[in-house]
């Protein structure tokens, strides 16, 4: 396994790339409204990012699915866990909770993040899903420092934390490394596992983000080949951000405001 520390220089040039991340998520949350659809959100991203100078980085790409994915976006909707794919005919609606994941590259580097987005009003126990799992990244970020911690530690704050609340964390996909490729090692599960003993170095550069689950953690492949959906169609909900290892702590590189 190669993990590739990132210089000074690279770090910079994600940080441009994940601030496009952030710019079209922003502009995501609030154009997802009720009657919009998924494929209008996708145009809106796509459009964004080649006017900031990037490229999407999820469109053609060629991952689990049985083809290349179609759009820039990534929509996933209520049931839908992750690698939805956006729609002309998928509105949303008031309740719904919206996961969408976006990545760009910039001069041959990836930046990543996700939200998941409240469409109108939306139930409590969607509310505290969504509270939850954001709160499971905000910890595993702070586990990002060098004083000896392992990329193992990452998932053990995320399952402690979410299954105290008393849901669940999906296994079947995890975080990665991240720079001139989009899935970089190490792999970073979201949960206790063994192995991923390698420890937290600066230069490290880590795509964090828990799926979470109101039901079991199990997911299943949608008959698109790529949509994964939870096995008992219980909502969930998806939080990313891409964060550089420094001496000096954790670098939210896909973050515009603290706290966003």
């Amino acid at each position: 396994m190669t993990i590739y520390l990132k210089s000074k220089a690279e770090i910079e040039t994600m940080r441009e790339a994940d601030l496009i991340v952030a710019k079209v998520l922003r502009a995501v949350r609030k154009h997802a409204k009720p009657g919009v659809s998924t494929l209008e959100l996708d145009q809106m991203a796509e459009e964004m990012t080649h006017e900031m100078g990037a490229r999407p980085a999820f469109k053609g790409y060629q991952g689990a699915g049985p083809y290349p994915f179609p759009g820039s976006l990534c929509t996933s909707i209520n049931e839908e866990v992750v690698h939805g794919i956006p729609s002309a005919e998928r509105k949303l609606r008031d309740g719904d909770i919206l996961s969408v994941d976006f990545g760009t590259i910039l001069d041959g580097l990836y930046g990543d993040a996700a939200i998941t987005v409240p469409i109108g009003n939306i139930s409590q126990t969607a509310q505290r899903l969504l509270s939850v799992t954001k709160a499971a990244l905000d910890l595993a970020i702070e586990t990002v420092v060098t004083d000896g911690k392992r990329i193992s530690d990452i998932g053990a704050v995320i399952q402690d934390h979410v299954e105290a609340e008393g849901f669940s964390v999906v296994r079947d996909f995890v975080g990665h490394g991240i720079g001139r490729a989009l899935h970089e090692e190490p792999q970073i599960p979201h949960f206790r596992s063994s192995g991923h003993s390698e420890r937290i170095r600066a230069g490290m550069v880590l795509a964090i983000e828990p799926m979470v689950n109101l039901g079991t953690w199990e997911v299943e492949t949608a008959s698109d080949g790529w949509t994964q959906l939870t096995k008992d169609r219980k909502i969930s909900a998806h939080f990313e951000h891409s964060v550089a290892v420094s001496l000096n702590g954790p670098v939210v590189l896909s973050r515009i405001h603290e706290g966003e």
